[in-house]
């Protein structure tokens, strides 16, 4: 009896110091490791890492920016029964703990001794939301006891709910889906709510090893997993026995589902990426903004679309510069040439494609395509495919199939139908089963555009972007060329020296010789002797015949005539960038500097009625819980009274001066020192409205008499808009517009380099614009500036600009009433006319 005392006593004592040395040890890691834990409240304000969102302004999604897709969820928007399957599957004693599960660690505790490691794990999920969003993934004891403390410490401070709404929304789930609302979108492409019993127990089983149980790499594993929880689910009373039987038979349904792109709009996407990081840095893509941008989606999609239809028809008409590629087919299996075809990248809606036999009596040739397999490409669709020798030459026509490509050559094609199974009744009488027929893949050759272009649509009267593309691809090329490429203008650039004329005095009907002129410049080998494109000149012309039949020689004197510092001035006045224009008398054909972007606002500050305007692009942007952050502000047409609003205009216009290089040349309307602003912008007038009016009726006439009468297609009254091409056709343009909406495109080379014989603004950049404006102004009314007062109508003769005497040919035009031809009774008795249009008849004519 004294034996076992001794030996109780021993084994107490030995307890006891096992005991107190694990309290002392304990009481040591904690007080060494507490310092560095976290506060539990920063749990409430970490973000989720939920990516950037970018949205049109009809709430279509244009990109999302961020590694992760996340979509953060309260814990009463989640059924029941899938925390309970959470609960089965994780953690069935959540509710009964205080943060630490003893069986689970002690299981966890055997396991680290034993084999050096942990392999099952022994975490709460209270302590899985201690490790997500604080501790870091190494499997070691100071990791797992910082655990322990930090999970009892959530468990003081936080209600049981709050703790497992936070597990749900960090928990990783497989294919960057990152918590459960995320994962039902990713696996099933629905929301929580709609979730079957079977669904709901298989995302359950993803967190324990989202890639060895996932759905889609395991489906076998997944099931198993599935299934188990389902038993535990009615083990622990959560589920009836039926739907346990239902549910545990029921197959497997998940599918990889993204939310893709609902508008192709790349360049803006990336305008608007490069915004964000420049307000909210790197925290822009994992603090789950959602911005709202200023473009309409049907129009930025036909913008996109115009585009690079209108730079494919170039192409076309250039000739075909070859394959892309050629690889020997002799003995390869579909399958081979599937895998040679992985290396051609796909452009845009082009797709690579292998000739794989040509068959010139049936005119066709056989084709196999980069992921759509084999296919047929009639010779109907390759006769535009004349050899490419220069842009402005090309060979003959090709009459088959066989003189424009070979076998083992790789070119691209557009898919005009893809293989379908269709049913067909079997032939007429026959009381047969009807039988199905494959269709096959035919496609039509193509190839990828070496010409870019750019296409801005602005709203005229506040400014905002609705539609803008940078380029044919963004995927091959991010140079934004809307906003990024300063080019010549060319004749786009006459309106504005036309409006300062119609400042300075001049009329419609002011008279300008189209005569030839020759100019010495000692900087120069050869005098300058600038012509009409056509060669041709045609004497005295009116101003308003001269700008819509873009007369050169009538614009270099109208700009000899009004000074070049004249000019200068007033493009500033109208907010025109002149830091790149010459002080010679080539500014009247275009000759400076101007990106597209550049050039858009300045057509929308004549199609507003001439109010300043700032190009800006995002609407609106929100947090993740939908607080609103920033909001563009209301833009007002100040036309009297605005000088308590200039000190604002000026620090608005000085926190955009520097622009970072992503977004050079692209003003947006708010800084991020400024974003929670509320006033309005308030845009002041910047040119007379008369002179504005007679600038809008002598634009209409570029389309109705002019360059411009292909916009005549759009049968609409209240278009106007001024072609443009520059010397040796290397910058092609076209900006037109109504009072509403104000479009420009510009088409060429990156590299300047003429565009080819026959090519000119009105078969390059016209054509975009109108396929674009037949979208952007369907349904829509005529928009016209309203007539304002000091306007009048005269009568005159379309030779001198005078007024008409009684039975002489005539025509009316609008003028000014201060500028308005003298009446008749004293054109006999003027000398020098400066009453009349305020010109001296020599002068203009010589």
């Amino acid at each position: 009896m004294s034996h076992l005392l001794r030996t109780s006593r021993v084994f107490a004592w030995f307890f006891l110091t096992g005991l107190s040395v694990a309290i002392i040890i304990s009481s040591s890691l904690y007080l060494y490791l507490r310092p560095n834990l976290p506060p539990v409240e920063q749990l409430l304000d970490v973000r989720l890492q939920t990516p950037l969102r970018v949205y049109s302004k009809d709430n279509r999604l244009i990109a999302e920016f961020g590694e992760k897709r996340r979509a953060p969820i309260t814990i009463e928007q989640i059924p029941t029964i899938q925390l309970q399957a959470f609960l089965a599957a994780e953690d069935a004693r959540f509710y009964e703990h205080l943060g630490v599960d003893i069986k689970g660690l002690t299981r966890a505790a055997v396991e680290l001794i034993t084999t050096g490691e942990i392999q099952s794990g022994g975490s709460t999920i209270t302590m899985q939301v201690a490790k997500n969003y604080f501790l870091s993934r190494d499997r070691t004891f100071i990791r797992k006891f910082n655990e322990i403390l930090l999970a009892l410490q959530i468990e003081r401070e936080l209600d049981k709910n709050r703790i497992l709404e936070l597990y749900l929304n960090k928990i990783y789930l497989g294919n960057r889906a990152y918590g459960i609302a995320a994962a039902a979108q990713v696996y099933y492409d629905k929301p929580v709510t709609e979730l079957s019993l079977a669904q709901m127990a298989m995302l359950a089983g993803l967190p324990k090893a989202p890639s060895a149980y996932n759905p889609l790499a395991n489906p076998e594993r997944a099931l198993i997993r599935r299934n188990w929880i389902l038993g535990r689910m009615k083990d622990l009373g959560y589920i009836t026995e039926d739907a346990w039987s239902l549910a545990s038979k029921a197959p497997l349904t998940a599918s990889y589902n993204t939310r893709d792109a609902e508008v192709d709009a790349d360049y803006v996407a990336e305008m608007a990426r490069a915004e964000m990081v420049r307000r909210y840095g790197e925290n822009a893509y994992t603090d789950g903004y959602s911005v709202t941008l200023t473009v309409d989606s049907d129009k930025q999609q036909t913008a996109t679309e115009a585009l690079r239809a209108g730079l494919e028809a170039y192409d076309r008409r250039h000739g075909f510069r070859g394959p892309i590629g050629q690889f020997d087919i002799e003995g390869l299996t579909p399958a081979e040439l599937s895998d040679k075809m992985q290396n051609y990248p796909r452009v845009e809606t082009l797709v690579p494609a292998v000739v794989t036999s040509i068959d010139d009596e049936k005119n066709e040739v056989k084709v196999h395509a980069r992921r759509l397999g084999p296919g047929v490409m009639p010779f109907e669709t390759m006769t535009w495919a004349r050899r490419f020798r220069t842009e402005s030459i090309t060979g003959p026509e090709p009459e088959k199939p066989s003189d424009v490509v070979n076998p083992g050559e790789v070119i691209y094609v557009k898919v005009d139908q893809l293989p379908q199974i269709k049913d067909s009744e079997a032939e007429s009488g026959s009381e047969s089963a009807p039988t199905q027929a494959v269709t096959e893949l035919r496609v039509s050759l193509a190839q990828a555009p070496r010409i870019e272009g750019a296409l801005i649509s602005l709203e005229a009267k506040t400014g905002a972007i609705e539609a803008l593309a940078g380029g044919y691809s963004f995927n091959q090329s991010k140079y934004n060329r809307a906003t990024q490429a300063s080019r010549q203008p060319g004749s786009t650039f006459k309106p504005f020296l036309y409006l300062s004329a119609l400042e300075n005095g001049r009329t419609p009907a002011t008279i300008y010789n189209d005569a030839p002129i020759v100019f010495e410049d000692s900087e120069l080998e050869t005098a300058w002797r600038p012509q009409n494109s056509s060669g041709q000149f045609y004497g005295p012309t009116t101003l308003r015949e001269g700008l819509y039949r873009s007369r050169n020689l009538v614009s270099i004197r109208l700009l000899r005539d009004l000074g070049i510092n004249t000019t200068l001035s007033y493009l500033k006045q109208l907010k025109l960038p002149t830091e790149n224009m010459p002080s010679n008398l080539s500014l009247s054909l275009g000759s400076g500097l101007l990106t597209p972007m550049e050039l858009a606002r300045g057509f929308a500050v004549i199609a507003n009625g001439g109010y300043d305007v700032q190009p800006y692009l995002i609407e609106r942007i929100e947090e993740w819980d939908g607080t609103v952050v920033y909001e563009a502000p209301k833009t007002i047409l100040c036309d009297e009274n605005c000088d308590a609003s200039q000190t604002q205009i000026a620090d608005a216009e000085q926190s955009t001066s520097e622009q970072p290089p992503e977004i050079e040349g692209m003003t947006l309307p708010a800084s991020a020192a400024e974003e929670n602003t509320t006033e309005p912008r308030i845009m002041q007038r910047l040119a007379d409205e008369r002179s504005i009016y007679i600038m809008h009726s002598m634009m209409q006439d570029v389309v109705r008499r002019g360059t411009g009468r292909r916009a005549l297609a759009l049968n609409r009254s209240d278009i106007a808009g001024k072609t443009g091409t520059t010397n040796e056709q290397k910058d092609t343009w076209f900006a037109g517009f109504n009072h509403d909406i104000a479009t420009t495109v510009w088409v060429g080379f990156d590299q300047p380099s003429p565009l080819g014989r026959g090519e000119y603004g009105a078969s390059t950049a016209l054509p975009i614009w109108v396929d674009y404006m037949k979208v952007a102004l369907a349904d829509q009314p005529a928009a016209t500036m309203p007539r304002p007062n000091g306007i009048v109508n005269i009568r005159i003769n379309p030779e001198t600009g005078e007024r008409a005497r009684p039975g002489e040919e005539a025509v009316f035009e609008i003028f000014k009433e201060e500028d308005a031809p003298s009446p008749l009774p004293a054109e006999s008795i003027r000398g020098n006319g400066d009453n009349g249009n305020g010109d001296d008849l020599s002068r203009q004519i010589f």
